[in-house]
């Protein structure tokens, strides 16, 4: 029986990716994939290409991410533009950002306020709030998905890596995915599920930004998922102690357990912590960044000095600190019934190489 072939009505055949592009240097690779900064011949311009191996590929993954990338257009989203087939590889051009990581970006900055953070995410939330717009999910926001477009100061954030967004057809999803320490509550609890899911994801990374640890951790990961469910965080003084109350208010809203309660994307754009002036402009920088270095030392997500390594993510195995201590992306099965919470470690792990 032949191998199964994506179905894409802009697909290009092509048989030498080379007749297209000028290849300008590796910028990463992964176990089935390679990224490259290419020129495009015809047109002299700059993106990034990610190469595919067929033969390793789980097609309906990849069909999946493709279909979604091919419906977004949106300033603060990486784009997919063009999609070529050769025998062997498929190929996904891609924008090209050089900005690099939003954490990078903080600990080289030497200042950091409220404010800075509350532009972040507002820029944030209003990519997944056209996502959402659009019926689709990301369900896999992290810090480490939020890349800057481009080295200037004032570069915009662009929210990537789309392998495990879904488009909603009923409103719930029941596949347990994301990364453990920002996937919520709901989630773990393998009941069906929302784009509140986003919302949850988005209120965890406004927490890192503001005080430099996560939420939740415990090197356990079967308690690490019993504080999700629970919802079990809190404002640690002295950590906090500067933090505006509005900062605090906006993410309880993000946080919220019952996913029915927690703040839409619309309703947290109307916060006056992201639409007003209640952030504060208290440098934060030296805390903040402290406690980053300190929790997230293992994790280190600039795995090289290669402009836009982290153009379109790579698969895990790229770089074994492509994410946080424990917090690979995983996913379970599409039925809620399986047991999809089930290694040594309490987790269900996706190996990202299957996403191509």
């Amino acid at each position: 029986m032949g191998r199964k072939e994506i179905v894409c009505s802009w697909k290009k055949p092509i048989n030498n990716i080379k007749d297209v592009f000028d290849f300008k240097g590796k910028m990463g690779s992964g176990s089935f994939s390679e990224v490259f900064m290419v020129r495009e011949k015809k047109t002299g311009k700059l993106f990034a290409l990610k190469c595919l191996k067929k033969k390793h590929l789980t097609h309906s993954n990849l069909e999946n991410e493709i279909n979604v990338l091919k419906r977004i257009k949106h300033d603060n989203v990486i784009g997919l533009e063009d999609f070529y087939e050769s025998r062997t590889h498929y190929y996904l051009v891609m924008q090209l950002v050089s900005g690099g990581e939003l954490f990078d970006r903080i600990l080289d900055r030497g200042v950091f306020t409220e404010k800075d953070a509350s532009l972040v995410i507002k820029q944030v939330l209003e990519a997944v709030d056209y996502l959402h717009e659009n019926s689709i999910v990301h369900r896999d926001l992290k810090p480490e998905n939020l890349l800057y477009y481009s080295a200037d100061e004032n570069a915009k954030i662009m929210v990537s890596d789309f392998g495990l967004s879904k488009t909603l057809e009923h409103g719930v999803m029941s596949t347990a995915c994301g990364t453990p320490g920002y996937v919520a509550p709901e989630v773990l609890a393998q009941k069906p599920y929302s784009k509140a899911v986003d919302c949850w994801s988005i209120g965890v990374i406004t927490y890192i930004l503001l005080c430099g640890y996560p939420p939740f951790f415990e090197e356990n990961e079967t308690r690490l998922f019993s504080k999700i469910m629970r919802a079990e965080y809190a404002f640690h003084s002295p950590f906090w102690d500067e933090i505006s109350e509005s900062a605090k208010d906006f993410i309880r809203n993000m946080m919220e357990k019952n996913p029915m309660k927690r703040f839409t994307t619309e309703q947290a754009l109307r916060h006056p912590w992201i639409s007003g002036n209640t952030a504060k402009d208290l440098d934060i920088y030296h805390s903040v960044c402290e406690q980053m270095e300190r929790n997230f030392a293992k994790a280190k997500w600039k795995v090289s000095n290669n402009v836009g390594l982290s153009i379109f993510q790579l698969s895990s195995s790229s770089s074994p600190s492509s994410s946080s201590p424990g917090m690979e992306t995983w996913q379970g099965s599409e039925d809620p019934g399986e047991e999809n919470i089930r290694n040594n470690r309490g987790c269900c792990y996706r190996d990202k190489s299957n996403r191509g």
